[in-house]
This record gives structure tokens, C-alpha cells and sequence, in this order.
């Protein structure tokens, strides 16, 4: 018990940046190697680590020229002192880690480089401070990201502008999944990011991921409009390329229930609103229903969604809300007239119905089967 509470004020300390009562502390407690190089709690800190993470630029030194703990111990996932430095954005303190020799390019777990720590807190000194220093900005990490890719998520223009600069390639990367950058950007809404993209790097329009998404998919279906117009605008991207299941831009748009991009395929871009997905043929009215996205699916009839259409087994919106087990959506499309039938295999809607709140939608008397 001793211990433990012996370990627990020297984190405190530590944590709070209390150098002198530190120093006191450990000075009382002399000798106290093993102590100092313990490693603390399931995250394995050792007391290196809450100095770098809280960025005490003077108790990180004591520990090192003064206690003599060893820069690289690491943590449970393989963090170094210099990883908590730079995913913090502790200038100072990843400047001394690395005057005293800190490796530059080292892994933690899932094969993190401080470097794309650093990306993840867009702070360009800190970035440029490792760059300088030789860490390498097309290391990949276990899914196959480079620090480009994280920093095209995070979003900062003049990051990416720096990244170009020291390394004109860097573009060129695919994740695991074959996500490029500019998918990223375009997942995250990153417009000047994205408009950085188009102009410098050259990227193929359309280009897929492992899942056939291309990146106008990626701006639509996460709501990001300005981002999906200038790749139409800039990029000749297909508004109606589709993914390898066969769905277009305007079903992934029902799926995740962005309106303000339905209104925009079918009213600006012309799209059809009825169009098949899949071998299937599920128009966005069966994917809006199976997510239970009740206001998706009355912007949908509003555009001109054919309330009664069905799939290739015969399966209605009301079949898909149901499968979902959505009674909100299933008592939207009832109240809206459209009826319970049975699909090829003679299943109806109300028979996919698991919830209680779901099969009390059709203990109506007003409910009927159509055959």
C-alpha cells in the first residue's frame, strides 16, 4: 500500500507540474530506480509519459539529466515520450525529446509515428519541427494511412500545403481499402483541403475504394454539398457513378438520411429518384424505410418517390421498415396509404415485425392485407 501511494503522488506531481515538491519527493525517497521506471496502471506510463502529455517542459528534464530515466521507455501500446509530445502539441518539449537524441520515426501501436500524432492536432509548428528533423511522412500505419491522409481529415490547409512542399509525393498513397486522401477530405466536409487536392495532385476522377465508393459518394452521404459541387465542378465527378453493390450517390444519401443532398441529386442534378440499386433494383425509398428514417422517406415522396414501388422479391418500403424493425417508419408509410402485401415468397411486411412497439402498428382494424 506504501507503494501505491508512493506512485499515485509522484503521478500527481508529475501531472500538475510541481517540479520542486517532485524533486523533493523523490530525493526523500532515495533510491528509487525501480520506482522511476515503473510503469503505472494498465496504460504502462511511466512518469516520462504524464511529464510529455502534460506538457511540463522542466519536470521532463529533471527526469532525464536529473533522475536519468531513459527517453524511450515505452507504454502499454508501445508509446513513447515523444508520441505523448507531438499528439499534444508540446512544442517545447518535442523539441528537447529530440535534441536528446528521441528516435523520430518510431512505432506505437498500430503503427503510429510521433508524426501522425502530431497531424491529428494541426498545430504546423510541431509538424514542421519533426519534418525538420527527418520523420517521414509517407510511413503507413497498420490500415495503410499515411500522415497526409490523417491530416487531409483533420483539415488544415496550411498543413497540407506543407506536406506538399517537403514532399510532393505524398499524395499518392491508398489506405488498406484504397481510400485516397481526397476521399478523406471529402468524407470530412474539408473544403479548402479538397480544393488543395484537385489543384495540385492528380487524382483520377471517380477513383474507387475497395467498396466502390468514390469521393463525391463520400461528400453526399455525409452531408457535405459544398464539397460534392466543386467535384462536380472541378473534378467531373459522376453524380451517378455507383459502388460495388450497385447503389448510387442518391441511396447512400437515403441510408444516412441527408436531405438537403436528396433535394439536390433529384431537384438540381435531375436524378431519378425511382432509380434501382443493386440486383435488387431498391430504390432510396427502401433504404430510407429500412433505416427508419422517417422524414428521409417523406422528402423522398415530396421529390416524387413512388410510394408503391417494389424490389425484385416484391418487398414494398413497408417490408424493408419492418426487416429494420422500425415502426416509426412503418406507421409513417401506413398513415401515408400505402398497404401491407405479401412480397414473392408470400411474406408480408407484418410478418418481419420482431418488437412489440412494431407489431402494435398493425393491430389497427384499419390495417389490411393486400394479396
Amino acid at each position: 500500500m506504501e507503494e501505491e501511494a508512493i506512485f499515485k503522488s509522484l503521478i500527481r506531481l508529475t501531472q500538475d507540474g510541481h517540479l520542486s515538491m517532485l524533486r523533493e519527493e523523490i530525493e526523500k525517497k532515495d533510491p528509487m530506480k525501480q520506482t522511476l521506471q515503473a510503469h503505472f496502471g494498465r496504460s504502462g506510463d511511466t512518469l516520462l509519459h504524464y511529464a510529455a502529455r502534460h506538457g511540463h517542459l522542466e519536470v521532463l528534464r529533471y527526469l532525464v539529466e536529473d533522475v536519468g530515466m531513459d527517453i524511450e521507455l515505452y507504454n502499454s501500446d508501445y508509446k513513447r515520450a515523444l508520441h505523448e509530445a507531438a499528439s499534444m502539441s508540446h512544442e517545447q518539449c518535442v523539441q528537447y525529446l529530440i535534441h536528446r537524441g528521441a528516435k523520430i520515426d518510431t512505432l506505437k501501436k498500430a503503427d503510429w509515428t510521433p508524426l501522425m500524432m502530431a497531424c491529428t492536432r494541426r498545430n504546423l509548428e510541431v509538424i514542421k519541427l519533426l519534418l525538420d528533423h527527418g520523420a517521414d511522412p509517407t510511413i503507413r500505419n497498420k490500415d495503410g494511412w499515411n500522415s497526409f491522409h490523417i491530416a487531409c481529415r483533420e483539415g488544415d490547409a496550411a498543413v497540407i500545403e506543407h506536406l506538399l512542399l517537403v514532399k510532393p509525393e505524398v499524395w499518392r498513397t491508398e489506405s488498406k481499402t484504397r481510400r485516397t486522401p481526397l476521399h478523406t477530405a471529402a468524407m470530412h466536409g474539408c473544403l479548402e483541403v479538397v480544393s488543395i487536392l484537385l489543384e495540385r495532385c492528380s487524382y483520377k476522377s471517380d477513383e474507387k475504394d475497395s467498396c466502390g465508393v468514390t469521393p463525391f459518394m463520400d461528400a453526399v452521404r455525409n452531408g457535405h454539398l459544398a464539397v460534392a459541387k466543386l467535384l462536380l465542378e472541378k473534378h467531373q465527378a459522376s453524380p451517378t457513378a455507383v459502388d460495388i453493390l450497385g447503389a448510387q450517390p442518391l441511396h447512400q444519401a437515403s441510408v444516412t438520411a441527408q436531405e438537403e443532398a436528396l433535394h439536390f441529386l433529384v431537384q438540381d442534378l435531375n436524378i431519378d429518384v425511382n432509380a434501382g440499386a443493386t440486383k435488387l433494383e431498391l430504390t432510396a425509398l427502401h433504404y430510407a424505410a429500412k433505416e427508419g428514417h422517417t422524414s428521409a422517406i417523406k422528402t423522398l415522396l415530396q421529390l416524387g418517390a413512388d410510394l408503391h414501388a417494389r424490389d425484385k422479391k416484391g418487398r414494398s418500403a413497408l417490408h424493408m421498415a419492418c426487416i429494420g424493425q422500425h415502426a416509426g417508419a412503418a406507421t409513417t408509410l401506413l398513415q401515408l396509404g400505402l398497404r401491407d402485401t405479401e412480397d414473392s415468397t408470400g411474406t408480408t411486411a407484418r410478418q418481419h415485425a420482431k418488437k412489440p412497439d412494431l407489431t402494435r402498428v398493425f393491430e389497427s382494424p384499419d390495417i389490411e392485407i393486400e394479396h
